[in-house]
């Protein structure tokens, strides 16, 4: 399908200002250096010997790592006229979730089922995606990450309704803690008639959980 030009509406229009408000709360101004001192004040802290050969760089590559989890990648909502009035489910399931425990700063990691009900446009599969990765780079909890996510393409769509289910094992408890490896936690944001509409719930949920 060739790409029709976006003509801005009203609601596209709102839809790039929310696209942009998220983009300055969602980029983190970042201080290498000084991250990598206190790396390096926080590690010689915790026991590590940074004078070795092997652990001298140590503090730079995790202020480094840190930043990149941190830091959201820029995309573009790519968006087609939805001609054929389309209207039923779009679904794309397992997109790769990695971000960052806000209570503990430890990953959690897992998959994402995203998908809505067109509205007047429909979007790049691609996109999807790139929502889920965009949202996933920071600090946060699961819960506000499957909001967020949900949210954004409801605003950036004018869908009729989004429904995002994330699956997560977290490493705050199977690394520590309760030490629990393999148990996953599973959130969920239903908006529009994915909420409303107990047919169209039923139907989102049972493609997500087919997967499993």
């Amino acid at each position: 399908m060739t790409a029709l030009p976006h003509r801005p509406t009203a609601a596209t229009s709102a839809a790039a200002q929310d696209l942009n408000r998220w983009r300055v709360e969602r980029h983190p101004r970042i201080d290498l250096g000084a991250a990598e001192a206190a790396a390096a004040d926080l590690l010689s802290a915790l026991g590590v010997d940074l004078t070795h050969e092997s652990t001298a760089a140590t503090p730079g590559r995790m202020a480094r790592a840190l930043a990149d989890l941190l830091t959201p990648r820029d995309f573009d909502m790519t968006t087609f006229p939805n001609d054929e009035g389309y209207d039923e489910l779009v679904l794309v399931q397992d997109i790769p979730v990695q971000s960052l425990c806000e209570h503990h700063v430890l990953p959690f990691v897992g998959v994402a089922h995203v998908g809505y009900l067109p509205g007047d446009r429909i979007l790049g599969l691609s996109k999807l995606a790139r929502t889920v990765e965009h949202h996933a780079r920071g600090v946060q909890t699961q819960e506000r990450l499957t909001q967020r996510i949900a949210e954004h393409l409801r605003t950036a769509l004018g869908a009729q309704g989004v429904g995002v289910v994330v699956e997560a094992e977290h490493t705050c408890m199977s690394l520590r803690g309760a030490r629990v490896p393999g148990s996953r936690t599973v959130t969920s944001a239903l908006l529009g008639r994915l909420r409303e509409d107990a047919a169209s719930r039923a139907e989102f949920l049972a493609l997500t959980r087919s997967g499993r």
